[in-house]
């Protein structure tokens, strides 16, 4: 199973800020960061066992990322993005050829629900060019992507409703006055919307159930362990990739590094729906997972804006199984042209929370199989 993989190579994108901060040294690469912020550990859930995997930062400014051209990061928006990317692409292909008649993926979470559809679409329709590189892309994976405005707004407070983080009288008054499809919100909308804020309180809507990092969370131990997630990671991670040695190893400038940036955004579209149904028609391979613990963009959204495509069911929703984990690993169902799954326990983050389960998950979809049954 691991060769079939493994022969493949993997573009890793969003979640709209740094990709090696979050996926590389969070999520799904081979190490994470100790909580010292100056020594790694292990991660064998790597999604590095399955694939080769490429974490690009962008849009330039986040991370390590940077143009010379200062006027850039104020024409920053989807297509320049995905302009950005293809380019980078096939000037990595011409430095590593080899890859070239390799199976290629695209995957990322979040804001990638823009970036990724957008880069694929962009690949396909430069493929047709004769003269331009061909990219062998196979299929694409988003994991609690952003797709579509007015899905994800009622997506978000029925998931708060149904999670028991907001009140009835919220949620009815919110499902009310609140025009998601327009987007144009009274300031009825915007009252019941500032109390569900009030009513779910403090809390990760990352992750509803994780502990908040302050004083009182749990400390991982050095050695770290990918399976019990230390909410503090990001603190960890920004400590090692400021130390000078790192930075000199990683042959990036020498700059103060930080996931985000404040850059100008020019373009986004209300909807990716047009985009994904294109792909679909394509016969490319298209996933959407989900952590269903994300109240950030949580599933509820997704199942919606999958809803809107009208898409028949070809196996029916079921339960899946890790490799090593005998407990339901998360629900999965296949429509024709598009899977949509849940990874049970996970939140914003897939692969930070349930390692085991994501590295099951993303396996299957480079296999081209549903996850296991049992």
């Amino acid at each position: 199973m691991w060769a079939i993989a493994a022969a493949s190579y993997l573009l890793w994108s969003g979640p709209g800020c740094s990709s090696l901060g979050y996926g590389a040294m969070e999520e799904l690469g081979p190490f994470r960061v100790n909580s010292d912020g100056k020594t790694l550990f292990r991660n064998e859930y790597s999604w590095n066992n399955v694939a080769n995997v490429i974490f690009l930062e962008s849009p330039a400014g986040v991370g390590f990322s940077y143009s010379n051209t200062s006027s850039d990061y104020k024409t920053v928006g989807d297509q320049r993005t995905a302009e950005d990317s293809y380019v980078f692409l096939i000037n990595w292909l011409e430095k590593f050829p080899q890859y070239k008649s390799r199976d290629f993926y695209i995957t990322g979470e979040s804001y990638a629900g823009h970036y990724v559809p957008q880069l694929a679409y962009t690949i396909l329709s430069n493929n047709k060019i004769t003269n331009q590189t061909v990219i062998n892309l196979k299929g694409i994976a988003i994991g609690n992507p952003y797709i579509d405005d007015s899905t994800t707004g009622k997506g978000i407070y029925d998931y708060y409703w149904t999670h028991a983080l907001i009140s009835d009288e919220t949620h009815a008054g919110i499902t009310r006055h609140c025009d998601f499809v327009s987007g144009n919100f009274s300031r009825t909308c915007k009252l019941y919307r500032n109390q569900a804020f009030v009513e779910h309180g403090k809390l990760d809507l990352y992750d509803i159930y994780a502990p908040l990092c302050n004083s009182s969370a749990p400390k991982t131990p050095s050695p770290g362990s990918v399976n019990n997630f230390d909410p503090c990671s990001n603190i960890y991670v920004a400590s090692y990739l400021n130390l000078p040695e790192v930075q000199k190893a990683l042959h990036t400038r020498n700059t103060t590094w930080s996931p985000c940036s404040n850059i100008g955004w020019t373009d986004r579209p209300s909807t990716i729906l047009p985009t994904i149904k294109q792909l679909i028609d394509s016969g490319l391979r298209l996933w959407v997972y989900s952590g269903d613990n994300d109240g950030r963009i949580p599933v509820t959204a997704s199942r919606y804006s999958i809803n809107t495509l009208k898409l028949a069911v070809k196996n029916a929703w079921r339960a899946w199984y890790s490799n090593s984990d005998q407990d339901v690993g998360g629900y999965v169902v296949e429509y024709e042209g598009l899977v949509l799954t849940t990874v049970r326990g996970a939140g914003h983050h897939v692969p930070s929370n349930q390692p085991d389960r994501s590295l099951t998950m993303i396996s299957s979809f480079l296999r081209g199989t549903l996850p296991p049954s049992s």
